[in-house]
């Protein structure tokens, strides 16, 4: 085993270890019963409401995956786009690591179109880069709008918190003007990154920035049947749960997540909703998103035997049965 792979499995450990017992800190005071009848107290019409978003923000993770496939220049259509991102994200987001488990999907289903290794790696940075743009302009709006909640959380003044959210948008209407003025190779250090063009820049954060939107609304909707939530404050939690879930690496989120906007939002967030949210945004789309994966395997296998060149035996008894 080599020192990366040792510490990949200790960064999984560690993290589902930390999700358990972040679990542990959120649903200890509430019985089994008591969850399950917070879940059936949220209405409905809230349901179908954070479904629909959550539909909207998997939709907009395609779009990740169209910028990165038209980025390395191959005119793949749409629909495969969209199936290879919604398996690997589905899926990714799910088991933790998401980087390398969507990636190593990705790669199946595009190295099978006919993409290189390269090719691939550069989907997967720039849809890497895509979430960083859309999480930046949904940082930098609540944090601009709505200082006083995440100045509360993290504990800094108001105009620090401005300052931040000013910061973010600058960072964003930078990355832009690069990919309008900038052809060559963008160098720091011994990295080294081509800007795509300024469609696909635009249509980054654009994308990217309606995905988050989609999920802070989805959080918020489910939050909203027991208690009076802004969206901009459900979008401020899901902005700083986001930022702990990145520090702490916990697979899926799970634990980070819940602990996190359960501390920003207090009683708003009810159990019921958290437990509806992760199964909504992460467990219906990976119930989906795991059998799709192995009928579309199945389908390349048999592709792949039925494309078989006959062997010299076969094509002489062809020939002789003809």
């Amino acid at each position: 085993m080599t020192k990366k792979q040792f510490f990949t499995y200790l960064m999984l450990v560690v993290g589902f270890g930390l999700a358990a017992w972040l679990l542990y800190q959120v649903f200890r005071e509430h019985s089994f019963s008591e969850i399950v009848q917070s879940v059936r107290d949220i209405p409905a019409a809230n349901l179908a409401l954070a479904l629909l978003f959550a539909f909207g923000s998997y939709l907009c993770l395609t779009g990740f995956d169209w910028c990165g496939v038209r980025y390395v220049k191959n005119d793949l259509p749409y629909p495969k786009i969209a199936l290879a991102s919604f398996i690997a994200l589905s899926i990714g987001q799910s088991v933790g690591m998401s980087g390398l488990s969507s990636g190593a999907l990705r790669y199946r289903y595009y190295a099978h179109w006919g993409m290189t290794t390269e090719d691939v790696a550069k989907i997967v940075l720039l849809s890497g880069v895509t979430v960083g743009l859309g999480m930046a302009v949904l940082a930098g709006i609540v944090m601009v709008v709505n200082p006083q909640d995440a100045a509360a959380v993290l504990r800094l003044k108001q105009e620090v918190v401005i300052a931040i959210g000013a910061g973010c948008l600058l960072a964003t209407a930078l990355y832009i003007a690069l990919a309008i003025f900038l052809r060559a190779p963008l160098k720091i250090r011994s990295w080294t990154f081509q800007m795509p063009t300024w469609k696909i820049a635009v249509a980054q954060v654009v994308i990217g920035t309606i995905n988050f939107a989609f999920v802070s609304a989805c959080l918020r909707e489910v939050m909203a049947a027991g208690a009076d939530v802004s969206y901009l404050k459900a979008a401020t939690a899901f902005v700083l749960a986001n930022v702990a879930i990145l520090i702490t690496h916990a697979p899926g989120g799970l634990g980070v997540l819940e602990a996190t906007v359960r501390h920003v939002m207090g009683d708003q967030a009810s159990i019921g909703s958290l437990v509806a949210f992760r199964v909504i945004y992460f467990f219906i789309p990976l119930f989906i998103g795991l059998p799709l994966s192995l009928v579309v395997e199945a389908i390349f296998r048999a592709t792949k035997s039925g494309s078989r060149p006959q062997s010299n035996g076969d094509q002489r008894a062809a020939v002789s049965a003809g």
